[in-house]
């Protein structure tokens, strides 16, 4: 599971999720990713049931990039607890997601098992994505054959 591995403050604020997402809006190291429609948190569960279906469906061939990385600790009281006296213990970690941030990334396969991967992917976030392709479908099968031959 992802998770910092040292950190200088230990409670953050929520923070707001407004506009548009300001890095990795464009693919950079695969040939197809999901970009995120709306803002969100992902947890680092989610993040790692992602990518554990991702890798599944593709077999072991390919190469798939996360490029999310949940750093903001997220707090939470315990249940039956009376108001105020602070705020609660670290729970988990989430990445903060705005729209139009890639979140994974994928190369070395087919579009059509890219676009299925990158679907069972997306049914375990919790924000609308989109499927996205640097390279168009007909050309993805003849470059792959070239690189080969």
């Amino acid at each position: 599971m992802l998770a910092p591995k040292r950190i200088k403050h230990r409670k953050q604020h929520r923070g707001n999720m407004r506009g548009k997402a300001k890095g990795h809006t464009e693919i950079l190291y695969g040939d197809y990713a999901i970009v995120a429609m709306e803002p969100g948190w992902i947890t680092n569960r989610q993040i790692e049931a992602s990518r554990v279906a991702m890798t599944r469906h593709i077999k072991r061939g390919g190469k798939v990039w996360i490029t999310i990385f949940p750093d903001k600790p997220v707090t939470k009281k315990p249940a039956e607890t009376r108001m105020g006296s602070g705020k609660g213990n670290p729970e988990g970690w989430v990445a903060v997601i705005k729209p139009g941030r890639i979140l994974f990334e994928m190369g070395g396969v087919n579009h059509d098992v890219a676009k299925e991967a990158m679907r069972l992917a997306a049914a375990k976030l919790p924000v609308r994505t989109r499927f996205v392709a640097s390279v168009e479908p007909s050309l993805a099968h003849a470059g792959s054959a070239e690189r080969e031959g």
